[in-house]
């Protein structure tokens, strides 16, 4: 008999701390070796992570990724073998050793419907904790790891959306727009008309939901400012008339719908489908160009004018006064200084300390030219505060892009053009002696 007061030693599952529950169906999804029951498990587990308060889940996520780990003896022994004859055998038997038990469990969990979705919402909630635990980073290169091979492009789905698209898929990208604000349907509305394109990829298992988009305007020439791009133009024959006038596409904004997969690499992939698309489309259109921020400008730019000697130290209180961006006669003499620093900070060699811009990383990384470097080209308060209202064109010209891209991953070589290295030599004959 069990005495008084000793708990069973088997407690049921009604009996098991909603916590102690989800780690042992947790255990018992990774023993399956049905798909059919395993699917069930993986449902059942998802339901018990569900029901979990705040804390307990964030333990669970603790214990997803402590707890799961290769065998320490198999993996030594694999390696052992491996050393002592590196055949492809050896090699084989060593990565399934070291394969840890936690991937074999988020792959089972994924079997369950809106099992993708909980994974990618767990990762969402464990990103914002690295820092602060550490021991979270295994689980999140696992997921990160799975999630780029669920997500490859060969599984995306690339979608136009337009105003006939689904209101629920309309508001997401009302919400998710990273770049330049939606301020509501009419403002969407605008973004979406004839001389606009917006395309997006969507994956099966997430029905509905974009992962990531791209808005695109349809301009003569090459746009250097953001507000004709958002201006509110209602005249839909007006729109349909510049459509067939224009020889440029200009991508001016790209947001990722899915915080939970930062670091899963699309919109290389749909910049470069997107303008397939767009060519076959308006067969008229020459150039393929971005409107993007610099957003790490303002804040390079504040740290390398309070070092000591900074030749343009007298930019900062120009820079810190009120409205100065409104006024002519303040502006204009800053116009020469700000455009050759920004060309300064773009291309610079970037250390560990200081690091390339991201948005530029992103295209050059693409094979993208670093085109132009324009004026005030977004005075939002955005605009502002990240680059001084500063914003940069980006080419996708298609006879170079892989040759400026396999430059760019080779040695960073930053490929730009006359008009910037017009901007780079005044840089230099500036600081000679």
């Amino acid at each position: 008999m069990t005495p008084i007061n000793q708990a069973p030693s088997n407690p049921s599952d009604a009996e098991l701390a909603p916590l102690d529950r989800a780690k042992q169906v947790a255990a018992k999804l990774l023993s399956q070796r049905g798909e059919a029951s395993g699917a069930l498990v993986a449902r059942q587990l998802h339901e018990a992570v569900r029901a979990l308060e705040a804390s307990d889940r964030q333990d669970f996520e603790r214990h997803l990724a402590t707890a799961f780990q290769p065998d320490p003896a198999a993996l030594g022994a694999a390696a052992e073998r491996y050393l002592a004859g590196a055949s492809a055998e050896a090699a084989a038997a060593l990565a399934r050793a070291a394969d840890p038990p936690r991937q074999e469990l988020l792959r089972r969990m994924n079997m369950a419907p809106g099992g993708t979705g909980a994974l990618i919402a767990m990762r969402s909630e464990i990103l914002p904790r690295l820092r602060s635990e550490p021991e979270l980073k295994l689980l999140d290169a696992d997921l990160q790891h799975l999630f780029a091979s669920w997500f490859n492009r060969g599984f995306l789905d690339l979608r136009r959306i337009d105003w006939q698209t689904p209101a629920a898929v309309l508001e997401k990208l009302i919400a998710h727009e990273a770049v330049h604000e939606i301020k509501g349907w009419d403002d969407l509305r605008r973004r979406l008309a004839p001389d606009r394109r917006c395309y997006a990829f969507f994956h099966p298992a997430l029905p509905g939901e974009p992962l990531i988009f791209v808005e695109v305007a349809l301009v003569e020439g090459l746009a250097t400012a953001m507000p004709p791009l958002l201006a509110q133009d209602t005249d839909e024959a007006a729109a349909r008339a510049q459509a067939l006038r224009a020889d440029t596409a200009i991508f001016y904004s790209i947001s990722n719908c899915q915080d939970g997969l930062r670091g899963v690499s699309f919109g290389n992939f749909l910049i470069k489908q997107v303008v397939e698309d767009l060519q076959a489309e308006f067969p008229q259109l020459k150039q393929f160009s971005t409107l993007s921020p610099a957003p790490g400008f303002r804040r390079w730019l504040t740290q390398r004018l309070t070092e000591e000697g900074a030749p343009d130290a007298a930019l900062s209180p120009e820079l810190a006064s009120d409205g100065w961006w409104r006024d002519p006669q303040r502006s204009e003499p800053l116009r020469a200084a700000l455009l050759r620093l920004c060309a300064t900070y773009l291309t610079r060699r970037p250390s560990p300390e200081d690091r390339i811009d991201p948005v530029a990383r992103f295209h050059l990384g693409n094979g993208a030219r670093l085109e132009r470097i324009n004026w005030l080209g977004d005075p939002s308060p955005r605009g502002l505060q990240e680059s001084y209202g500063v914003m940069v064109n980006y080419l996708y010209d298609h006879d170079s892009i892989e040759d400026n891209h396999e430059a760019f991953a080779r040695d960073g070589t930053i490929v730009r053009s006359p008009e910037v290295d017009a901007l780079m030599q005044a840089s230099s004959k500036e600081q000679a002696p």
